[in-house]
């Protein structure tokens, strides 16, 4: 009888070892890109929502605000207003006349990450109705 000795090659099992690690690597470097990824976009989109509550609350601060001055035609002063997770001040200005000058510093959001909106209503006339000159953003 005749006993043939095969011959193995152990390189074969090298190269399947770091095939197996090269691919593995790729795959870990690709799943970590993507959770990176989405931590990312999660931290802009509540970046997103914080500013836009933050403007909704100067809005509702400004419309509060129009409300007192319609109420009393003499009023001038300063006020807060809580909603939500945010709160915003306002400081109502006499100018010459009826014109009156509001100026509205809202905050949305949780310390660290809050976001300030600003706005300066300005009025031109009270009676018989509220007319506004301009609505905007200031720095």
């Amino acid at each position: 009888m005749i006993i043939i000795k095969k011959k193995t090659n152990k390189k074969n099992g090298y190269v399947a070892l770091m095939s197996l690690l090269v691919v593995g690597a790729a795959g870990l470097a690709i799943s970590t890109a993507l959770i990176l990824f989405g931590v990312g976009s999660t931290r802009t989109s509540l970046v997103i929502e914080q500013s836009a509550q933050s403007r909704n609350i100067a809005n509702a601060c400004a419309e509060e605000a129009l409300k007192k001055i319609r109420n009393s035609l003499v009023y001038t002063g300063s006020g807060n207003l809580t909603l939500g997770q945010g709160n915003c001040a306002y400081t109502v200005s006499a100018g010459s006349g009826q014109a009156r000058t509001v100026v509205i510093s809202a905050i949305a959001g949780v310390a660290p990450r809050t976001i300030t909106r600003k706005i300066q209503v300005s009025v031109s006339q009270i009676t018989p109705k509220i007319i506004l000159s301009s609505w905007q953003e200031i720095p």
